[in-house]
């Protein structure tokens, strides 16, 4: 999956040497060998540059001597998993960073045969997405609340703006009760399957059941958008189907963002519900 980067600019980190303890081996991870670590973060220079202010940029110093401690101070077996923590633990601590290609190098790798290095490669960034929330059986608001609060809690999710929450009629033709809807946005380091595993982990503790398609529910999670995404598998469906006819998402959605534009339709928020509008008006 490729990490969608709003900043073009490039800071390069070239062959840091670190010694560290990684590997399968007990001898590797107790004697020890020099790993070589090549990044490109993906950050915004411009403003740092006009001014020439460090302040305003990354400081690759910093990153080069996280990098070293986070490699000294743990240990893996796989070069897999040093990429995998090293990236994200890179991204956690480095705000202005938005993404990153980074290369594990490993020349001292117990292979048996003559070769320079054996490497792993990685590209990890923050995704954009957008997440509804509904609630129509029980204590709606807590429901709805309690997930919010999940959400901020967990450590590669980062909450941004929240719409109003909506009282709207059931969709579908189920006859039930009222529901509360509404819109989030967020910033997160997860997959699109490891957002919606986690989502479906919170409905399960809302008491969320599955047995009848649009009926009632305590909480209702769903990825409307996931950057510019689009996928459509057994598991998954983004943008999220049929999301073009329903109000209670548009509505939301234009409070928050009325200028996305669905990658699929190629309308904007405030096109759609006014499309959705203007049918609705017709069939009065």
């Amino acid at each position: 999956m490729t990490v969608e980067m709003k900043n073009k600019d490039i800071i390069k980190i070239q062959n840091l040497e670190v010694f560290a303890h990684h590997g399968v081996y007990p001898e590797e991870r107790e004697n020890g060998q020099n790993f070589y670590v090549n990044a490109q973060l993906y950050t915004g220079t411009r403003e740092a540059g006009l001014r020439d202010d460090l302040n305003l940029s990354t400081n690759y110093g910093e990153v080069c001597h996280f990098m070293d401690c986070f490699l000294k101070q743990h240990t893996w077996q796989l070069i897999e998993s040093v990429a995998e923590q090293l990236a994200e633990a890179v991204l956690l601590q480095f705000e202005r960073v938005e993404a990153l290609q980074l290369e594990i190098r490993k020349p001292s790798a117990p292979i048996g045969l003559p070769f320079e290095s054996v490497s792993v490669c990685v590209e990890r960034g923050w995704h954009t997405a957008f997440v509804a929330f509904g609630s129509n059986l029980g204590e709606k608001e807590k429901y709805i609340q309690d997930a919010l609060k999940e959400l901020r809690s967990h450590h590669l999710i980062r909450v941004g703006a929240v719409s109003d929450i909506l009282c709207t009629k059931p969709y579908g033709g189920v006859k039930q009760d009222d529901f509360l809807n509404g819109v989030l946005e967020l910033r997160t380091l997860l997959t699109p399957w490891e957002l919606l595993e986690f989502l479906h982990e919170l409905e399960q503790k809302a008491g969320r059941t599955r047995e009848l398609r649009w009926g009632p529910r305590t909480l209702d999670l769903d990825i409307i958008f996931y950057d510019d995404e689009v996928i459509d598998s057994k598991e998954l469906t983004i943008p999220h189907i049929d999301m073009d006819n329903r109000t209670f998402v548009l509505e939301p959605m234009c409070q928050l963002a009325p200028w996305y534009r669905h990658p699929v339709l190629n309308r904007t928020m405030v096109q759609l519900l006014d499309e959705l509008k203007s049918v609705s008006r017709k069939l009065l």
